[in-house]
């Protein structure tokens, strides 16, 4: 769905950008957030639509260099292979009886990840509670100036960026 709005409506400038979360954001701005981030970053750098991230600075990690080293948890596959619901007769659902039912044949291997990493060159900016953080003019995020920013007081509109 993303895909098809952003043709039909980012093409015409009736979308200025597209904003998500963020679980994790590393120094360099890599983030990481839950599965399905990644594409929609390359489908607005597609589309010509900023890509930015609403994030808090507790879940900045200075310490952690790049998404490289943000370790992606993965869950297990019967998450997405088994459902569970009421029995349905063909006509009618049985609410008193709660059936698990595969929707994937025996054996097939399964990959869950919950998360992906979003790379700091397709994000055009990341939003916090002191101000967005652009990238300079070489392209760089300079995340630590958001937590300079925590001890002076100062709400800046924008932190680096040119």
């Amino acid at each position: 769905m993303a895909a098809a709005l952003l043709r039909l409506k980012g093409e015409n400038n009736n979308i200025a950008g597209v904003v998500v979360g963020a679980d994790r954001v590393a120094a360099n701005g890599d983030t990481a957030n839950k599965i399905g981030t990644y594409s929609l970053a390359i489908l607005a750098r597609h589309h010509g639509v900023k890509f930015l991230v609403a994030a808090p600075r507790t879940t900045i990690d200075l310490d952690t260099k790049t998404g490289n080293d943000i370790v992606i948890e993965e869950r297990p596959g019967k998450e997405v292979t088994l459902v569970k619901g009421p029995r349905h007769d063909g006509v009618n659902l049985d609410l008193a009886v709660v059936e698990t039912v595969s929707i994937a044949a025996n054996g097939i291997g399964v990959w869950n990840p919950a998360f992906d990493v979003t790379p700091a060159e397709l994000i055009d900016g990341i939003i916090t509670e002191v101000g967005v953080v652009e990238k300079d003019g070489d392209g760089v995020f300079h995340l630590d100036r958001v937590f300079e920013a925590q001890g002076s007081g100062a709400n800046p509109p924008t932190i680096g960026g040119v």
